[in-house]
C-alpha cells in the first residue's frame, strides 16, 4: 500500500512539472462514486493535468471521482495531497482533452467568455421529441430530447441521476455529465476512444 501511494504522489509531481497551474476561481459539482456523494466545490486552480478542488467533502487519496466545472465541462480523476480544506485531482483523460482544456484556459486567462457552447466537441442541433432512458437500476424514465451531438444529448427531465451515473438511451450508452435547469446532459461513452469522423450519427429514436 505504501508503494502504491510512493507512486501516486510521484505521478503527481511529473504532472506538476508537465503543466503549469494557473489559479482560476470556478465553482464545480463534485461526485464520488464510490461512495454515491454528491458536494459543491470550488476550484482553485487548474492546468490540463489536474486541479485544486476546495470542498468540505474530501475522500481519501487515490479516490477515483468526476468533477463537473463550470465552463469547462466534466473530467474524471483522482484524488492527491487530500487535506482539511479540499484536494488535488489528477485528471484522467485523452491528450486531445488536455489540449482544449489548455485552449481553454488560455482563453478564460484573456478574459474570453468560456460559454458551453463555445467549448463542445461537436455542434449540437436543436432536436425536439419524446425520448427515454434508462437508469444504471433498470428503471426507464421518460423524457424529451433538446438537443443533440455526436459527443452527448440534452434531456429535458424530472429525474436527475446524479453525475457519473452510466444510462441507456437508445442504441448510445452514455455517463450523466451535468444537470441544467431543465434536467441532464449525457455525455456518450465511447467519444474518447475513437476521432470523431469513426462515429455514425447518434440514434436515439425520437418520437416527434
Amino acid at each position: 500500500m505504501a508503494t502504491d501511494k510512493e507512486e501516486m504522489v510521484a505521478k503527481a509531481r511529473a504532472e506538476r512539472r508537465r503543466y503549469k497551474r494557473v489559479p482560476v476561481s470556478l465553482s464545480g459539482r463534485l461526485f464520488v462514486p464510490s461512495e454515491s456523494r454528491e458536494a459543491h466545490c470550488k476550484i482553485a486552480d487548474m492546468s490540463p493535468g489536474g486541479a485544486r478542488i476546495t470542498t468540505d467533502v474530501v475522500p481519501a487519496l487515490g479516490t477515483q471521482v468526476v468533477v463537473y466545472i463550470d465552463g469547462f465541462g466534466r473530467f474524471e480523476g483522482v484524488v492527491t495531497r487530500p487535506d482539511d480544506a479540499g484536494f488535488g485531482i489528477q485528471f484522467n483523460c485523452s491528450q486531445h482533452k488536455r489540449e482544449r482544456v489548455a485552449e481553454q484556459l488560455t482563453l478564460y486567462l484573456n478574459g474570453g467568455n468560456l460559454s458551453e457552447s463555445t467549448l463542445r466537441r461537436h455542434d449540437r442541433e436543436p432536436t425536439r421529441g419524446l425520448a427515454r432512458f434508462t437508469r444504471a437500476n433498470g428503471d426507464v424514465v421518460n423524457c424529451e430530447v433538446l438537443d443533440l451531438s455526436l459527443s452527448g444529448v440534452s434531456l429535458a427531465t424530472d429525474v436527475r441521476p446524479p453525475v457519473g451515473e452510466f444510462v441507456l438511451i437508445g442504441q448510445m450508452a452514455g455517463r450523466v455529465a451535468r444537470h441544467h435547469e431543465n434536467g441532464i446532459g449525457i455525455e456518450f461513452v465511447a467519444q474518447e476512444k475513437a476521432a470523431p469522423a469513426e462515429h455514425p450519427k447518434p440514434r436515439l429514436f425520437v418520437a416527434r
